[in-house]
């Protein structure tokens, strides 16, 4: 009987301490998890930023009085690149906007120029850009896939005790913020 008296005790502690390990573990997967989908969204605009170039030089021969807008591209790229490497998802999702949107305007602006739309390269190129983009609009539907789970992880009871004890932040969503991010990168020549 005197027994019982300490087992039923640290039964119940070793059961608290197993549970207080897999939900932490449990936290640690799903974060490692959102990490991992969003380094899937880094090698997309990596590939993006680096096709950025070779498509600008391809117009720059043909849109000679363009050059604001070939300016617009090669700044909002940078600043992408900036960024990406600070690793500030908030603040890289607006660049990624004003990238679209400039690269927008330079397709809008190459369908004046027909010895562009039929440049070989300018073609190669637009099928590159367009795969990328399909690429990058995947990984963020993966990323923010783990963003909720990992969030609905960090903010249900009883992970969200452990998760606040422990220091688990929220991630961020990859969200479009202005309307007209929400409209796809039209590349036709």
């Amino acid at each position: 009987m005197e027994n019982l008296v300490w087992i039923i005790p640290l039964a119940v502690i070793l059961l608290v301490v197993m549970w207080w390990i897999g939900t932490y573990n449990g936290l640690v997967s799903r974060r490692n998890e959102t990490k991992n989908s969003w380094s899937q969204i880094d090698v997309q605009l990596k590939r993006r930023y680096d096709l950025i170039p070779n498509l600008v030089e391809t117009a720059k021969g043909y849109m000679k009085h363009e050059r604001e807008t070939l300016e617009a591209v090669v700044k909002a790229r940078q600043t992408c690149v900036d960024l990406r490497s600070a690793g500030n998802v908030g603040e890289l999702m607006k660049a990624e906007g004003t990238l679209a949107g400039s690269l927008r305007q330079l397709f809008a602006v190459a369908e004046n120029y027909p010895d562009l739309k039929a440049n070989q390269n300018m073609l190669q190129l637009q099928e590159e850009l367009t795969s990328t983009e399909n690429r990058i609009g995947f990984a963020r539907q993966a990323y923010n896939d783990s963003v909720m789970r990992y969030n609905n992880a960090c903010e249900q009871f009883p992970g969200s005790i452990i998760a606040n004890m422990s220091g688990f932040k929220m991630a961020e969503f990859f969200e479009v913020e202005a309307q007209e991010e929400r409209k796809a990168v039209k590349v036709q020549f």
